[in-house]
């Protein structure tokens, strides 16, 4: 059995236990997952969520539209600008010795 069709037989059931396990990092008798484990358990909900659910319900989705707190944004997909500057409180802090 390939991997697409133990996806396409998978319970709801067992696709949450795997979701379960890699949010906690365990399985359900508490064995830690290894990390071979962790890859393959999130492509097996990945794919999971990819053939079974809209979009807007996969794990990871990421809402783009315009949230009710940033409505002053033109567009959607507009990204304010971040500006890193070196060291502001330490130089705040020297400017006032």
């Amino acid at each position: 059995m390939n991997f697409q069709s133990m996806i396409d037989n998978m319970s709801p059931e067992v696709y949450e236990s795997l979701k379960y396990a890699v949010e906690i990092g365990k399985w359900p008798n508490g064995v830690p997952l290894t990390q071979e484990q962790k890859e393959l358990c999130m492509q097996a909900v990945i794919t999971y969520d990819y053939s079974n659910k809209d979009e807007t319900d996969r794990v990871g989705f990421i809402d783009r539209s315009i949230h009710s707190g940033c409505g002053d944004k033109k567009s959607e997909l507009e990204h304010e600008t971040v500006k890193w500057v070196d060291n502001p409180i330490t130089t705040e802090i020297n400017s006032r010795d």
